[in-house]
Parts: structure tokens; C-alpha cells; sequence
């Protein structure tokens, strides 16, 4: 089975694609997108219950796509276990044979969330982030190829990226931005990293969707942390007479613009609509047949 890692010492831009995982998917829905993201991606991301939606266990989806040659990437967070069932999980996941996760310490749950329930946050990110490489310190059967979740903006100057280094000196070995859809910023954005030499430290990938509608763009905008989302995209979908297409060719677009910014080294492609968009976008990209 081909990895993440190994795509990301061998290709000059990398993609994963981000499974649609609800309290509803269940084994045949898993396969079922694998099957139509897994030749496109060097790697299928697995999220860890997203704004507290429940759904199938993050470790059970990975184990299903190792079981069919798909390389997962596992999301971990540190909202909802403490730190002794988060390092049962790394065991549990290197015995499946888990190679790529990525690691963030995880939103706080919605206002309202119901049923009420407590938010753990025993430990940091960057604490969980060196748990996971200190287990390459001892035998096992995988070796986890860590990363985790920045936020693409204008840097003020003299900005000098403190807790991304500390994040990286962790064992943070790529870096992914939340949703961004305005190559301006990550320009700029980029230009500070490249500066300051972390791009030769840790792979910059940035997370890119197919947006269904003008609505979907204004709830990312209003509900993802993190996320950039100018106006002009919103106008261009509200615009459009079918969205959902156009939608596909801003995605496209922006895959293509971003291989030519300095220091990005891959994207992840992600969807709250029809799966099948995804592929969609990247062949349109011109980025895989």
C-alpha cells in the first residue's frame, strides 16, 4: 500500500480527500466513497466527529481502508478523550497499520450542544502531537507520519510563527490550513513561512472544498474556525445558474493557482455535497487523470 508520506517525497504537489462521515454512514457508504476518491488521492482523511457530530469510529473507517489498500489519514482531537484513551488509540491505531495522522486539539463544541455533554481537553495539541513521535521511539509495525491544523491569514510583520515551530520541533511533520479560498492571503501567508524556512521543515497543505451552494459558503464562513471565505466567492455561486458545477470549477481553479505558490506542497480536497465532486475538481485541475 502506497502512503502519504512516501507520495510526499515523490510528488512535487500531494492530495487527500476528506471522507463524509454522519451518524447514518455505515461499512457499504465507507467503501462506496473510497471506491470514488481512492484513485484520484495519495490518501483518504478520516475526521474525529467534527463540531461533536457523531459518527462511525475514526479508527474502525481506517481500519476498513487499509483493509481495501487505501492509505488513511486519521484525525485526532483532544476534545473528547483524556490523554490515557488518546495514547490507546496511537496503539490502536499503529496496529492497524495507521502511518499518517493529523493532530489538532480540537474546536470547543457548539452553544446549545444536546445532549449536554462535558468537553474533556486533558491535553494540548502539541503534547498529543509528541506522544504520537515518541511511539516511533519503541517497536511497532507503523510509523506515524504526523501533521496538523494552522489557519492561513495576513501576518503582521515581524511575525516570526512561534507556535508552529514549537509544533513542528514536536514532530509535526506537515501542516494543513482550515478551508481557504482566497489565494491573496495564502500568498502572503506562504511568503512568511517560506521566510522563515518552515516550509523546509514540514509540508504546507491547504484545505480547499466543493461548495454545493451560496449558503454553504456563508454557514463555512460563519461556522469553521478559521476558515477564509470572501465575499466575492459567496456573489459567485449566488450568481451561477447551476452552483453546484460552479462550485467545481472554483475548486478547480484554486488547485490550479495554488501549484504555483512557493511553499505549498499539496491540497486537501473536501465536499459538504455530492462526493463524486470531488474528483471532479481534480481532474478539471488536470492534477490526476
Amino acid at each position: 500500500m502506497k502512503t502519504f508520506h512516501e507520495a510526499t517525497r515523490t510528488r512535487d504537489f500531494t492530495l487527500t480527500a476528506q471522507l463524509k462521515l454522519t451518524r447514518e454512514t455505515g461499512r457499504d457508504s465507507v467503501l462506496q466513497q473510497a471506491d470514488v476518491l481512492g484513485p484520484v488521492v495519495d490518501a483518504i482523511q478520516v475526521t474525529d466527529n467534527p463540531n461533536g457530530l457523531v459518527h462511525l469510529s475514526p479508527l474502525a473507517v481506517s481500519g476498513l481502508l487499509i483493509q481495501i489498500g487505501i492509505d488513511p489519514i486519521l484525525q485526532m482531537t483532544c476534545r473528547d478523550r483524556n490523554f490515557i484513551a488518546l495514547q490507546s488509540d496511537l496503539l490502536g491505531a499503529r496496529a492497524l497499520g495507521v502511518t499518517g495522522l493529523l493532530i489538532q486539539r480540537g474546536d470547543q463544541l457548539p452553544a446549545g450542544y444536546r445532549p449536554q455533554t462535558n468537553e474533556v481537553f486533558d491535553i494540548g495539541g502539541k503534547k498529543l502531537i509528541a506522544a504520537a513521535a515518541n511511539l516511533d521511539r519503541t517497536p511497532g509495525s507503523a510509523k506515524f507520519h504526523i501533521g496538523t491544523v494552522i489557519t492561513a491569514f495576513n501576518p503582521k510583520s515581524g511575525w516570526r510563527a512561534k507556535s508552529l515551530v514549537a509544533k513542528i520541533d514536536a514532530g509535526a511533520r506537515f501542516l494543513q490550513t482550515q478551508m481557504c479560498f482566497d489565494t491573496d492571503v495564502l500568498r502572503r501567508y506562504l511568503a512568511r513561512l517560506v521566510a522563515n524556512r518552515l516550509t523546509r521543515r514540514a509540508q504546507i497543505v491547504v484545505s480547499v472544498a466543493t461548495l454545493p451552494s451560496a449558503e454553504t459558503a456563508r454557514w463555512v464562513r460563519d461556522n469553521v474556525r478559521g476558515s477564509v471565505m470572501p465575499e466575492r466567492v459567496i456573489r459567485r455561486l449566488e450568481k451561477a445558474p447551476d452552483p453546484e458545477q460552479e462550485g467545481i470549477r472554483l475548486c478547480a481553479e484554486l488547485l490550479q493557482e495554488m501549484q504555483g505558490i512557493p511553499g505549498i506542497g499539496g491540497a486537501n480536497v473536501l465536499t459538504p455535497g455530492k462526493v463524486a465532486t470531488i474528483p471532479a475538481a481534480i481532474q478539471a485541475a488536470g492534477l490526476r487523470d
